[in-house]
């Protein structure tokens, strides 16, 4: 985007008061998760939300978000957040210095990812942890309490968003990403929404177990992409009257040409994190779907790509210290281990890091049809008389139509892992 353009100008106004109270006059295109996700139902777009475990994949994906006018997310999951070198406290960080680099004109939004609540003990904590969190610039969360039975994760979803301001987005969960098998029903969906909404709680989008996996797809463990479209579908129709949306999770690995059909099932969000982890490590892949390939049992290093050849096999030998498979998804924790030695390595192995992720992401937003995208965030943003974007939904439903008795679970044994009364 034209960062001296009227559109722009007038979008740094309506940025969320976190942010202006950290960035000031600084150009930053950092909007809020709202109109992010209202400009995709709008413009009938999937946002690309980018989980960054490493600061080289920022870069790239804001380049490219820059050259196509698309509005990107940037995550980081809260489990990520401690096997990482990105945290909380520097992504913010870094999304200004690469902001800087390209001029400024770039829309995003800095989204937690999967901020777990297993517990009345992680639901205390949540309050405090997220305010800082929201203070040093975040401007969505995702509350994920997919763990707990239906009621729990209700009432943690609940009171978590409650103490999240309304003008920043917010993403819930019913049903947890664990592959085919287990998957969500309008059923499931309805009554977790709809028991948010009975509150005043508007999720902008919603994820679901629909047969997605994170990770890689490993075909000797029977292991294959199944995103079960149709069924999410169903659930989107479900929460459709809600104003929600459905958040895809687990796209490493899914064929273009499907992700690009996924508006057509009510996605309007696309979750890639390992894909992007692939190429900074220079894992052989998949052309068509990202998805690291296993050869005699491990992964395979590709020497023209991602870090050198020394440093992998400096990780691979940490790997076997720790205990891991050559083909384990545990590899994702060199990502803290190895972050100083990734970063400290030259330029040229950067730039071309940089430069596959870029494009992948360019692939990425031209499928998801979200080139352009940044255009109709600037008009949403342009409708507001002021900053902030809670959004203008009604309550439609009674509070006690949603109880603990009429779960949809409510008659299954589940560990309800420290879930409480209300």
């Amino acid at each position: 985007m034209n960062r001296k353009s009227s559109g722009y100008a007038n979008l740094l106004k309506k940025r969320p008061l976190n942010v202006q109270a950290l960035y000031g006059e600084t150009p930053l295109g950092l909007v809020s998760g709202r109109d992010i996700f209202e400009a995709a139902k709008r413009k009938k777009a999937i946002i690309l939300a980018a989980n960054v475990r490493n600061p080289l994949v920022l870069k790239g994906v804001m380049r490219a978000a820059k050259r196509l006018k698309g509005a990107v997310l940037f995550e980081l999951a809260k489990s990520e957040s401690t096997y990482c070198g990105c945290t909380f406290d520097n992504i913010p960080d870094y999304a200004l210095k690469y902001s800087e680099e390209l001029g400024h004109g770039v829309i995003f939004g800095l989204h937690v990812d999967h901020y777990a609540i297993k517990s009345r003990e992680d639901l205390l904590k949540s309050v405090a942890h997220l305010r800082d969190i929201i203070g040093r610039g975040w401007t969505s969360v995702a509350v994920d309490a997919s763990h707990c039975p239906d009621w729990e994760n209700f009432c943690y979803t609940r009171d978590v968003a409650m103490s999240i301001p309304p003008y920043l987005g917010l993403e819930a969960e019913v049903g947890e990403i664990k592959g085919p098998g287990e998957v969500t029903t309008p059923e499931e969906a309805r009554y977790f929404v709809g028991g948010l909404n009975a509150w005043g709680v508007f999720p902008d989008v919603l994820a679901i177990s629909n047969g997605s996996l994170h990770g890689t797809y490993d075909p000797s463990l029977g292991q294959v992409e199944g995103i079960d479209l149709p069924g999410t579908a169903a659930v989107a129709e479900a929460v459709a009257p809600y104003g929600v949306s459905i958040a895809q999770h687990g796209i490493s690995g899914t064929p273009l040409d499907k992700a690009a059909r996924f508006v057509d099932y009510g996605i309007n969000k696309g979750n890639v994190a390992t894909l992007w982890q692939n190429i900074v490590f220079g894992l052989k892949m998949d052309p068509e779907t990202g998805n690291a390939l296993i050869e005699d049992g491990s992964y395979v290093k590709e020497p023209d790509r991602g870090i050198t050849e020394d440093l992998w096999h400096s990780m691979v030998s940490w790997g076997d210290d720790q205990g891991y498979s050559r083909k384990s998804g545990d590899y994702k924790k060199a990502n803290k281990a190895f972050h100083q030695a990734i970063m400290d390595l030259p330029g040229g192995i950067h730039a071309r890091i940089v430069d596959e992720v870029e494009a992948w992401a360019e692939r990425f937003i031209r499928a998801f049809n979200a080139e352009g995208l940044a255009e109709v965030v600037e008009d949403v943003m342009g409708e507001r008389e002021d900053w902030n974007a809670a959004p203008l939904r009604a309550v439609l439903e009674r509070r006690d139509a949603f109880r603990r008795e009429n779960a949809p679970d409510s008659g299954e044994k589940k560990d309800s892992q420290g879930a409480f009364e209300e």
